[in-house]
């Protein structure tokens, strides 16, 4: 184990945390609100760590092999949102640590699922700071170090192998520090797009930052209890289009840049993504029609939300507890399902879940035809038996996951329902969930233990599980 190089890696993230929280200090600046010295309170807090980390651990070996990358990315991660929790806490607006930590665990895995009771309560910087933690944590927060900072070793493809999402990582071009930085500029440039189309359709300055950031980073979290109910059609289509945008695996916009255009669009896994969002918009659309005046609003209404569950955002624009059961059924399956795999998007992934339905069909042919030497293809290319392998036992350490969650919860007093999709959500990264932790709803009437049941779930599947649960094992810090 390179234990110089993990600490110099998380010395260099928590650096770059406290160049960003100056950003939401200078916001704090702009509205003359007292956040400010929280906000650079933490800030001196990241810079501290994080140079202290940095001067004193020297880098000999500049090595990364697989289980280094899951230390730094789980070590990452955990301190990053310990130190991003502080602002919610020095300002007062917070005072729990706990739910401080929920509040930023679930920002920067862009979850959205909140503790917070009154939104109107929290100063223009501490708000700027709970979105901008989607913002960060969507694309990954160690690609955006990669993509800003010479890591000075050509191994850096472990931490973006344990931190970006799928089930197979790879690089755009050869040098992995120009992946990240054509990753990154694809992402900005979404955000900008985005930002001024909110802009063109009247929504305010400081709201069009808010709600893109939570488009962006498939998060989720706004500035109002009805999320993005309080604006109008406009703003609602926009915020659709865009959070579909994002839950697109984003090769296909290199594909599309290069003008390579019958890649991008022959996927299969983006054709899976758009048909999947057609066909439950539709069919919630007519589900749904007799409780809306018009079919332009129940279509308005559904495609929101299908397109909200979907990339795993979680805005709302209207309360779907209130919807019939089969429009619950099919936002309930969407959870799973999530957007495409190298998206900002959470859940299991479009790509995922062809891999998990192409196996079966093979070990269905197998039982029929014994013989059979069965090639598992996903995008036209095979794909590696250690693949599909690993893809079957991480949906078994999924549904285990899943169990041991709902299990705590269910100790609460809450319904099944209720229970069930808390746990459902969080690990999905989706947000709101059903019942009283509904779009409406929120997760503040949670014990303390079951807030750090949570908490640790939303971070299971942000990393998708394997680099958080190797961390912990003993043996992956040995040094043989």
């Amino acid at each position: 184990m390179n234990y110089r190089m993990i600490g110099n890696m998380v010395g260099r993230l928590l650096l770059l945390e406290a160049g960003l929280l100056l950003l939401p200090a200078l916001v704090s600046l702009i509205y003359r609100e007292a956040s400010l010295w929280a906000l650079l309170a933490a800030a001196g807090v990241a810079l501290l760590l994080g140079g202290a980390l940095t001067a004193l651990v020297r880098v000999r070996d500049k090595t990364i092999y697989a289980k280094e990358g899951f230390v730094i990315v789980s070590l990452s991660w955990i301190l990053l949102s310990a130190v991003g929790a502080l602002p919610f806490v020095l300002s007062g607006e917070m005072p729990s640590y706990v739910d401080a930590l929920f509040e930023t665990v679930s920002g920067f895995t862009t979850t959205g699922a909140s503790v917070a009771t009154d939104l109107y309560a929290f100063s223009h910087g501490v708000l700027f700071w709970r979105s901008f933690t989607h913002w960060i944590g969507g694309m990954g927060v160690l690609v955006l170090m990669m993509a800003l900072i010479p890591t000075g070793t050509g191994r850096t493809i472990h931490v973006m192998r344990a931190e970006v999402p799928g089930p197979i990582v790879g690089k755009l071009v050869p040098r992995l520090r120009d992946t990240a930085k054509i990753l990154y500029l694809i992402y900005l440039a979404l955000t900008v797009v985005e930002i001024i189309a909110l802009l063109c359709a009247g929504m305010p300055l400081f709201d069009s930052f808010i709600y893109t950031f939570g488009t962006a980073g498939t998060g989720g979290f706004g500035m109002h209890p009805d999320s993005v109910g309080s604006y109008g059609p406009a703003v609602q289509w926009i915020i659709t289009v865009f959070m579909l945008l994002f839950g697109v695996n984003f090769n296909i916009y290199y594909l599309l840049l290069i003008r390579s255009f019958r890649p991008a669009f022959t996927s299969r896994e983006l054709w899976l993504y758009l048909g999947v969002v057609l066909v439950s918009a539709g069919v919630i659309t007519a589900n749904v029609l007799p409780l809306y005046a018009g079919i332009d609003e129940a279509l308005r209404q559904a495609v929101f939300q299908v397109s909200s569950i979907v990339t795993t955002t979680g805005f709302a624009t209207t309360d779907f507890n209130l919807w019939p059961g089969l429009s619950k059924g099919i936002l309930l399956l969407l959870m799973f399902m999530g957007g495409c795999a190298g998206s900002t998007a959470g859940g299991l992934k479009m790509s995922r879940v062809m891999l998990l339905g192409k196996t079966v069909v093979r070990e269905l042919k197998r039982l029929v035809h014994p013989r059979s030497v069965g090639v598992v293809r996903l995008e036209g290319k095979r794909v590696e038996e250690e693949t599909v392998h690993s893809t079957a036992a991480y949906f078994i350490l999924y549904m285990a996951l899943l169990a041991v969650a709902f299990l705590v919860l269910s100790a609460e007093p809450f319904s099944l329902e209720t229970n069930l999709t808390a746990a459902i959500t969080c690990l999905n990264n989706v947000g709101p969930g059903l019942g009283d932790v509904g779009p409406m709803g929120g997760f503040a009437a949670y014990s303390v233990l079951s807030k750090v049941v949570l908490t640790l779930t939303m971070l299971l599947g942000r990393l998708e599980i394997y680099p958080l649960v190797l961390a912990l094992l003993p043996g992956t810090w040995t040094k043989e």
